[in-house]
Order: C-alpha cells, then sequence, then structure tokens
C-alpha cells in the first residue's frame, strides 16, 4: 500500500531520499493551460533552500527542479506533471557510524522495527529534504489557484522560537520575506539570531511554531463531516517531518475562552458577511466562511545535535549516540515555505471539489 501520496483531485506523490541521485513528485489532477515554467517553481524552492545563511544547515543543494512531463509550450496540459530535483551535496560518510545505531528523536527505530530495513543516509526517507518535493508541488498548486482565486495569497511567517515570540503589536507583512526568521517585526531579527547561535554553539537546537495564513479564501470550500478544510489542513500539516503539533484559527487556546468570547459575531457588510473576530480560523463546520483560514503547526527540536545522547545498537547494546553531519539549529525556520506549500494544495484541491460538487456557491445572503 502506497503512503507516498496525498490530495483528493489534485494528487501530489513524492518519491526520493535525502542521500539518494535524486528526489521529487508526481503532481497529478493539475487543471490544463496554467502557465507553468520551472523559474516558476525555483522561486518558491529558493525560499526553502539550504545553506543560504549562517541561521540553517550549511549543506550546499541548488535544488534546482526540471520538468520532465506534463507541461507544453509553457503550460500545464493537464496529464501527470513529473518533477525532480537532484541531489548534489551528499556527505554519506557522515552517517556511516550510525548504521548500526538509532539516534534518538529519529525515525531510525521506527523505520527498522515496521521493515527490517532502513536508509541510514540522512534519514532516507524520512529526511526533512523530502519536503523539497513538496514545495515543488505548492509552486503548481500556487499558479493553478491563480485561475480560480486569482486574490488569494498564501503567506507563512513563525510566531516562536523556542524562549522567542513575537510581538503581535508590531505585526508587519512587509517584513517577513526581509530577514532569514521569516517574523513579521524587523526589530526582533537580531534578538532572534544571537539566541539561535548561542544555541547552535553550545551543540544544540531548539523548535519552533509556524502559522500560515491563506488570505482572500472563498467563502464555502470544504465538505462536511470527513471532508473537513481544516481536517485535510490538519493532516497536511502533520506530515511535515518534525511537526508535533496543529491547530486552525485559535486552536488549542480555545479550551480556555467562553461561549461569548469564541463566537464570531456575524454582520451584513456592504458586500456580504462580515465577522467581529476570527476565533475559527476562517473555518465552521470544515467549510470556508470567506475570512482568512490560519493554520499553525509547532515543529520539534532538530534531533541531530552534536551533544552526546543515549540509545542502543541493534543488537541492544548501550551507545553513547553524536549525530555527525550539517544540521539545521531550528528546522522551523525552512519549514515555513513547507507549510505555504501544503495549504497551496489543500486549498487547490479544495477549491477543484467544490467546482465539481458545487459550481458557483447556492446560498444567497441579502
Amino acid at each position: 500500500m502506497s503512503m507516498n501520496s496525498f490530495g483528493h483531485l489534485f494528487r501530489v506523490t513524492t518519491w526520493g531520499e535525502s542521500h539518494g541521485p535524486a528526489l521529487g513528485a508526481t503532481v497529478d489532477g493539475c487543471p490544463p493551460g496554467v502557465p507553468i515554467t520551472p523559474d516558476m517553481l525555483q522561486h518558491w524552492l529558493d525560499k526553502r533552500r539550504p545553506g543560504q545563511n549562517k541561521n540553517t544547515t550549511q549543506r550546499q543543494e541548488p535544488d534546482a527542479v526540471k520538468i520532465l512531463s506534463g507541461v507544453f509550450e509553457g503550460q500545464s496540459t493537464g496529464t501527470p506533471i513529473q518533477l525532480m530535483i537532484e541531489n548534489t551535496d551528499q556527505r554519506s560518510k557522515d552517517y556511516g557510524d550510525i548504521s548500526e545505531t538509532f539516534r534518538p528523536g529519529h525515525a531510525d527505530i521506527t523505520y527498522w522495527q515496521k521493515y527490517g530495513i532502513r536508509d541510514y543516509r540522512g534519514g532516507g526517507r524520512s529526511s526533512a529534504r523530502e519536503t523539497a518535493a513538496r514545495v515543488a508541488a505548492g509552486g503548481i498548486a500556487r499558479e493553478a489557484i491563480k485561475a480560480i482565486a486569482p486574490n488569494l495569497e498564501i503567506t507563512g511567517y513563525m510566531t516562536a522560537m523556542g524562549e522567542m515570540e513575537i510581538d503581535r503589536s508590531r505585526f508587519d507583512w512587509e517584513a517577513i520575506d526581509q530577514n532569514d526568521f521569516w517574523i513579521p517585526d524587523a526589530g526582533a531579527v537580531q534578538e532572534w539570531e544571537n539566541y539561535l547561535q548561542a544555541l547552535r554553539k553550545s551543540h544544540n537546537s531548539v523548535g519552533g511554531i509556524v502559522e500560515v495564513v491563506a488570505r482572500n479564501v472563498p467563502a464555502g470550500i470544504g465538505a462536511p463531516v470527513y471532508g473537513k478544510l481544516d481536517t485535510d489542513l490538519a493532516a497536511a500539516m502533520m506530515s511535515i517531518n518534525a511537526v508535533k503539533g496543529v491547530e486552525i484559527g485559535e486552536g488549542m487556546a480555545a479550551a480556555r475562552l467562553t461561549g461569548t468570547d469564541n463566537a464570531d459575531e456575524i454582520f451584513m457588510g456592504e458586500h456580504g458577511p462580515e465577522y467581529g473576530s476570527n476565533h475559527a480560523g476562517g473555518i465552521l463546520g470544515g467549510i470556508s466562511t470567506g475570512q482568512d483560514v490560519v493554520v499553525r503547526f509547532a515543529v520539534k527540536p532538530t534531533s541531530s545535535i552534536l551533544s552526546p545522547r543515549k540509545s542502543i545498537r541493534k543488537d541492544g547494546t548501550p551507545i553513547e549516540v553524536v549525530t555527525k553531519g550539517r544540521h539545521d539549529p531550528c528546522v522551523g525556520i525552512r519549514a515555513v515555505p513547507v507549510g505555504e506549500a501544503m495549504m497551496a494544495c489543500v486549498i487547490l484541491d479544495h477549491l477543484l471539489l467544490h467546482r465539481g460538487q458545487v459550481g458557483e456557491n447556492r446560498g444567497k445572503i441579502g
């Protein structure tokens, strides 16, 4: 049974390993006639690309995407689009010492218990390197969304990293793309960098929280019960490597609110319904309200650290593990474009499902 695919009408299958010759994605269900070029996709891959600054892994990968099928004369044909990204800077020798050892915090032990075989070079299929393929597929989704909902915008950013947390009173959309951490506050960047570099020098790592917002999402996408928009969004974000928690809108904090505080009041505006707040994260009953769709996910600290951790070998004997190689001190930083890509894939999938089942919204207000 294949567990490497997601989506309903817009379906993505990723393939490849961290230290294999290449990785990529097969994208099926993209509507025909969507303008697509390698440069369009490369823009998004460059946001995730490793080795760009001192706050991420120093593995040097160009992440140059190649389109092998499904695009003719710069437009999608409606047939499967095959994307390939070659690996060029693998250092598999860094992992030779752990071929018989299970690294704490990694999927080494569970892959071995399940399959009886594992690719220990950089984690193989469980490596965050796999997410490059998702970002490429997300680039296709973004281009297709433009044809259906041209005003829809998807933006991700970090809201927390260990002890660091953004001050929402200083939130600045324009600052997000101007710093290494994708935070919406230019004035906080140096403090975040000092904090992370101190952790890196102490051979440690830290987790983070990423928020992804889709603005100008049409009302009505998503379906009741098992086809909820938030169900698929939660599953998509949870599938990202190292993610350990997902929230929609107010999320876990809603449990501390009263009903009067949590209920988003509705008013009739000039162009239709308007809401006094957005605790629901733009989704009610699994269906979008027309407000911003807000998803938040927590990324655990990078498990690959130079500080020794106790573990065992395959034969059960104890060992102390120090993970060599080049790793992100906070994998949450490069998870931002991955979260954006997953949001784009899910939103497009539900736009297509809505168009196929309902067409235009049937319930009129006002």
